[in-house]
C-alpha cells in the first residue's frame, strides 16, 4: 500500500511524502536513526519494540504496520489492530484502535521548534480514520494516549474520555462516526 502525501515544512512549505505499509527498511531507521535521540532525549516511547510490531503486522491480519517517509527517510510510524477492539462507549461498536503512533524525533515540537515537518502524526491519524471507514467502522478510531501526547489528541478534536485504570491509568480518546 502506498499513498502520496503532502506535509509542511517547519517554514511552512509543501513537501511531497508517502504513506505506505512499513518495511524493514522503516524499522532500520528507528533502530540506526530514531531510538538513541529518543532515549538521549528520555521519550517515554524509545523502548517501543517496533520489530514486533512489524512483525506482528506482517504475521496477523488484524495488525496493521504503516510509515509516512520523505526523502527516503521515515518520519512517521503508526500500529493499528482492525478487528478485535470495540468501542468503550456504551454503544461497543468495532472501530480502528491505534497501538502505537510515533513521529520522527526531529518532527517533535517539544525537541525541535519549528520541527523539520509538521503534520506526521495528524496524517497518521487521519489515515487511522480512514481505515476504520474503509473497513465499514464509520471512522471509528481508539486510542489510549501517553501523558506527553494528550494534548495533540485534544489539538485534532479527538474526544476524550476517563484515565483507564485497566491501561496504566493512560486516557483513552476516541473518534466516533464521521459524518461526511
Amino acid at each position: 500500500m502506498q499513498r502520496s502525501i503532502q506535509l509542511l515544512s517547519g517554514t511552512g512549505d509543501i513537501v511531497a511524502g508517502l504513506l505506505c505499509s512499513m518495511s524493514d527498511r522503516h524499522l532500520e531507521d528507528f533502530e540506526t536513526i530514531w531510538k538513541g535521540v529518543l532515549r538521549a532525549t528520555e521519550q517515554p516511547d524509545s523502548y517501543w519494540s517496533w520489530d514486533y510490531k512489524l512483525r506482528q503486522g506482517n504475521q496477523e491480519s488484524r495488525y496493521e504496520a504503516y510509515a509516512i517517509e520523505v526523502d527516503s527517510l521515515t518520519q512517521g510510524l503508526m500500529f493499528l489492530e482492525t478487528q478485535w477492539h470495540r468501542s468503550q462507549l456504551p454503544q461497543r461498536y468495532p472501530l480502528v484502535y491505534v497501538e502505537a503512533l510515533a513521529v520522527a524525533p526531529w518532527n517533535r515540537r517539544r525537541l525541535e521548534d519549528p520541527p523539520y515537518l509538521r503534520g506526521v502524526g495528524r496524517t497518521l491519524l487521519l489515515f487511522a480514520r480512514q481505515r476504520s471507514l474503509e473497513l465499514g467502522y464509520s471512522g471509528r478510531v481508539g486510542l489510549h494516549a501517553l501523558p506527553e501526547s494528550e494534548e495533540f489528541y485534544r489539538r485534532n478534536q479527538m474526544p476524550e474520555y476517563d484515565p483507564d485504570p485497566d491501561k496504566e491509568g493512560l486516557v483513552y480518546f476516541e473518534y466516533g462516526v464521521l459524518r461526511r
